[in-house]
């Protein structure tokens, strides 16, 4: 079952509303811009829990960022790894 929908009226830069329209494909401008708005919607409040977690532990560091992103790739090359032996 779908969602809900309303019809809106919004306005934005006349190039940015052809590529859209150019892009969307069969689903159609007005579920390419859904799409994009609830991907916005995702960012924001990610950074608001980003927000939230600094203020109460502190900003994270370069290092601990690169340790995560290492951490991320190790767990990335054994997983590629798992499926092709599996294969």
């Amino acid at each position: 079952m779908s969602e809900p929908t309303g019809k809106y009226s919004i306005t934005m830069p006349r190039d940015i509303a052809e590529a859209a329209k150019a892009r969307s494909g069969p689903s159609g401008l007005s579920a390419y811009v859904a799409a994009a708005v609830a991907r916005q919607i995702e960012r924001d409040n990610l950074n608001e829990l980003i927000q939230v977690a600094e203020a109460e532990h502190g900003p994270i560091t370069d290092e601990e960022i690169q340790s995560l992103r290492e951490q991320l790739h190790q767990a990335r090359e054994k997983q590629t790894q798992g499926g092709a032996s599996a294969a």
